[in-house]
């Protein structure tokens, strides 16, 4: 029953969520908090494994959490369920796309989307930020938290890093400094 469960959520979960992975992730965990599956705490550490290993962060999410809740089938439940409705639905836009793309209600639609797809982004960045306790009173331990951000960040955008430079560099600095 719980294969199934996971299978039916994160199908449900590909279904009707876009703007890409990182927009996936408030609904991925609301659905796994509300159904006791993980704490907050150990859905932060799914997201960070997940952010740091190849692949699409949702699609590495729902196997990362798959496997938590029922080792290697658990894993291959969620895995296939989030995948099955993107490979559907690209298939069927892919199909129609370039016949519809130009028209002005679909533009439209696109346009109007683009909002709640970076506010999904913000809220997702907020509610890690406060859940690994970067915004809490301030300390040492917030302080260097919220330096290795600026770093990452000044790095991303202004130094046109590859994200996966920052995050190799952001993990050697965050050992050495919390070892």
């Amino acid at each position: 029953m719980i294969l199934f469960e996971l299978f039916w959520m994160f199908l449900l979960i590909g279904f009707v969520s876009f703007g890409g992975g990182y927009a996936m992730i408030p609904v991925i965990e609301m659905e796994v908090i509300n159904k006791g599956w993980m704490t907050t705490q150990q859905f932060t550490d799914v997201i960070a494994i997940a952010g740091m290993s190849p692949g699409p962060i949702a699609t590495n999410s729902a196997i990362f959490v798959g496997y938590q809740i029922n080792g290697i089938t658990g894993a291959i439940a969620a895995g296939l369920g989030m995948v099955i409705p993107s490979l559907l639905l690209v298939i069927i836009i892919a199909t129609f796309f370039y016949r519809i793309s130009k028209n002005k209600h679909v533009e439209s639609a696109f346009y109007g989307l683009r909002p709640i797809i970076t506010g999904l982004i913000g809220y997702a960045a907020i509610k890690f930020a406060i859940s690994n306790h970067l915004l809490d009173s301030f300390s040492w331990y917030s302080g260097s938290l919220l330096a290795i951000f600026a770093l990452s960040l000044f790095s991303l955008i202004k130094l046109r890093l590859h994200p996966a430079l920052v995050i190799v560099m952001s993990g050697v600095l965050g050992a050495a400094i919390y070892s």
